[in-house]
């Protein structure tokens, strides 16, 4: 599960094995863990994180969606 971004103790990573289609981006912090879609951002599920967490991660993932999107593409070779 490659890291993608370290960020105010949020870590950006994602699964090479997941399913078809693949999800971009999970971020956990603590014991808290989200999954994050970016077209548009926004969480897909969450579990641990307060609805302000949730609002923060969406706009660290949207103010950083071209290094995630980079590093997703270089790791699956799409």
């Amino acid at each position: 599960m490659p890291t993608v971004l370290r960020l105010d103790g949020f870590r950006f990573f994602f699964y090479s094995n997941e399913g078809d289609p693949r999800e971009p981006v999970h971020v956990m912090r603590d014991r808290g863990e989200a999954k994050v879609w970016l077209d548009p951002a926004r969480i897909d599920r969450s579990a641990g994180f307060d609805a302000r967490t949730q609002r923060l991660i969406v706009r660290m993932t949207e103010d950083n969606a071209d290094r995630i999107r980079r590093a997703w593409h270089e790791h699956f070779g799409n």
